[in-house]
């Protein structure tokens, strides 16, 4: 599954990070690396940006780039 399909206020953990170089080199500088625990806090009103948690802060992210990042829904 990716980071788009998760669902707010799921929790989930990154699996791996995909994309072309630059879009991929972006995500891990953000800290979306592999095995780091990402919580969908909110979704806009139209579904886009997403607003995540993940190391202590909250990040927005299009769908577009959260569909290149596959993850694992974690067991709560």
């Amino acid at each position: 599954m990716t980071l788009k399909d998760l669902r707010v206020g799921k929790s989930g953990r990154v699996i791996s990070v995909g994309g072309e170089k630059a879009l991929r080199r972006r995500l891990l500088e953000m800290g979306i690396t592999p095995r780091t625990f990402i919580t969908v806090k909110k979704a806009a009103p139209l579904g886009d940006p997403i607003e995540l948690l993940l190391r202590g802060y909250i990040l927005s992210l299009r769908l577009e780039d959260a569909e290149k990042i596959e993850v694992e829904e974690a067991n709560e």
